[in-house]
């Protein structure tokens, strides 16, 4: 599922796939289809850490930034902490992730291997190996970070759509399912109905970054 936000900071869903794998070939088709539909150009992409996913924005949207969500690595990480550690391991993460810039938080990063990187080298590795598209929000203000730096939306549009569907646990057909999908869908983003918090220094700063890309859609 995909959901996007208009210059005018409203969100929708741009629609709903099911496929029997993801892959880099799955996402990229999905991406295609956004194209020929309309979608000209992609900012940033606030995704999960899934497979091929990064490759297939890069193929399609080549200028396109990619902000891999940050609470999936925290929960990563907490995968292979000792329960002992877990209260301490998590605190000593939050520094990384809520430096004011990336220089302190690749400090932190360091501070953090310091500590636990004997005990735990795979959580340090993971961070280290992922970090390019961790650290994309860091160079935006605190109105946008907050928009990017998780998939918030997209779970929070997650969680309605398990509200009709966790009582039917079998459907017959891909097409029953998106059939229903689709009408709660309707639904929900009925609701949707204003723009998104802060949108007008939100949209302030895009324009500064990317002057030509946004200049020509706007009046």
């Amino acid at each position: 599922m995909v959901i996007g936000i208009d210059l005018d900071g409203n969100k929708d869903v741009l629609g709903m796939w099911i496929g029997e794998n993801e892959s880099a070939k799955f996402w990229l088709s999905v991406l295609n289809e956004l194209k020929n539909r309309g979608v000209q150009d992609i900012l940033i992409t606030c995704v999960d850490n899934l497979t091929g996913f990064s490759q297939a924005i890069s193929a399609c949207y080549p200028s396109t930034e990619i902000q891999k969500c940050i609470i999936h690595p925290i929960r990563n990480s907490n995968r292979y902490v000792s329960y002992k550690d877990l209260k301490k391991v998590t605190s000593d993460l939050k520094p990384i992730y809520k430096a004011t810039t990336e220089g302190l938080a690749l400090l932190e990063l360091d501070r953090f291997e310091e500590i636990w990187g004997a005990k735990y080298p795979l959580i340090v590795r993971s961070w280290r190996n992922n970090w390019e598209e961790l650290a994309t929000f860091f160079k935006y203000p605190p109105e946008l970070r907050k928009l990017i730096y998780t998939t918030n939306m997209i779970e929070s549009y997650h969680r309605q759509l398990r509200k009709v569907t966790k009582g039917k646990s079998i459907f017959p057909t891909d097409e029953s399912l998106l059939k229903m999908l689709y009408l709660v869908t309707v639904d929900v983003t009925r609701k949707w109905t204003g723009r998104v918090q802060n949108w007008g220094q939100i949209l302030l700063q895009r324009s500064v970054f990317y002057p030509e890309r946004i200049g020509q859609h706007l009046p």
